[in-house]
C-alpha cells in the first residue's frame, strides 16, 4: 500500500507507454489506460518480465464520464491509492479551418480537453486521500504556436494549458500539483509514419537542437514533474521541444551561415 501509483492515459504506445515504463523502472505501480484494446494489450505485453506485474490494464474512453469513474474506481480497488495522473490521451484531426466539421471539432476537444477535466475530477479525491500528488497534462507545442491544419488540435492544447493552471490553483489546498508538458516533434511511430522526409527537414531546420525528441526524453520530463524533486513546481507549462518554441524568424539562415564560418 506504500508503493506509489501512477495512472497514465493513452498508455498503450508512444509517450504514454514510455512514461509508464519510466514509472515502473523507478519502482512505482501503474494503471495503464487506453481506448484501443489491441494497442493496450500490445503495450502491456511489451513491459515484459518484472515490469509487467504491477500494471493494471484499463480500457477506457477518457471523454466518457462513466467510463472514467469506473477506471478510477478499479485503480482504487487494485492499489488503494493514487499519487500521479498523467493525462496523455489525445487525438488529432488535421484539416484546414474551413473544412473542419463540427463533428471533428467536438471529438478533438472531447478527448484532448474534456478527457483531462473528467480524469482530474475522478482522480483528485483519491489522490487527496493519500495526502496529494501530481497531475501532468500532455499538451503540444501546437498550443503555443499556431500551425497549418491544426485549428481543433492546437486550440484544444492551448486550452489544456489553461486548464493546468486552473488545476494548480484550485487543487493546491489538497496537496496536488499540476503542470503541463508541451512536446515538440517526437520520434513516435505515428510521426515516423506521417512525417515525410521534407516535413522532417523543415522541423530540423526550425529547431536549435536540429533533431526530433525521443519518447524516453519526454518520459523523463513527465516523471520529474511527478516526483518529489519537483515539489515546488506547479501551474507551469514546460516545452520539451529542442528549442522549437523559442525560435524566431531568420534563425535557420543565421545558423546555416554560422556553420559555414
Amino acid at each position: 500500500m506504500s508503493t506509489r501509483v501512477a495512472l497514465v492515459t493513452g498508455g498503450g504506445r508512444g509517450i504514454g507507454l514510455a512514461t509508464a515504463r519510466r514509472f515502473l523502472e523507478e519502482g512505482w505501480q501503474v494503471a495503464l489506460l487506453d481506448v484501443d484494446p489491441d494497442v493496450l494489450a500490445s503495450g502491456v505485453a511489451s513491459l515484459s518480465g518484472p515490469l509487467a506485474s504491477p500494471v493494471l490494464e484499463l480500457l477506457c474512453d477518457v471523454s466518457d464520464a462513466a467510463a472514467v469513474e469506473h477506471a478510477v474506481r478499479r485503480t482504487r480497488e487494485r492499489f488503494g491509492r493514487l499519487d500521479a495522473l498523467v493525462n496523455n490521451a489525445g487525438i488529432a484531426i488535421f484539416k484546414p479551418l474551413l473544412e473542419t466539421t463540427q463533428e471533428d471539432w467536438n471529438r478533438v476537444l472531447a478527448v484532448n480537453l474534456t478527457g483531462p477535466f473528467l480524469m482530474t475530477q475522478a482522480a483528485a479525491p483519491l489522490m487527496a486521500e493519500g495526502g496529494g500528488g501530481a497531475i501532468v497534462n500532455i499538451a503540444s507545442i501546437s498550443g503555443l504556436r499556431a500551425s497549418t491544419l491544426r485549428v481543433a488540435y492546437g486550440t484544444s492544447k492551448a486550452a489544456l494549458m489553461h486548464l493546468t493552471k486552473q488545476q494548480a490553483v484550485e487543487l493546491a489546498a489538497l496537496g496536488i500539483r499540476a503542470n503541463c508538458v508541451a512536446p515538440g516533434p517526437v520520434d513516435t511511430a505515428m510521426a515516423k509514419a506521417v512525417h515525410t522526409p521534407e516535413i522532417r527537414a523543415d522541423y530540423h531546420a526550425a529547431m536549435p537542437l536540429n533533431r526530433y525528441g525521443l519518447e524516453s526524453e519526454l518520459a523523463d520530463a513527465i516523471f520529474y514533474l511527478c516526483s518529489e524533486r519537483a515539489s515546488y513546481i506547479t501551474g507551469q507549462v514546460i516545452a520539451v521541444d529542442g528549442g522549437f518554441e523559442a525560435t524566431g524568424i531568420g534563425l535557420t539562415t543565421l545558423r546555416a551561415e554560422r556553420r559555414n564560418l
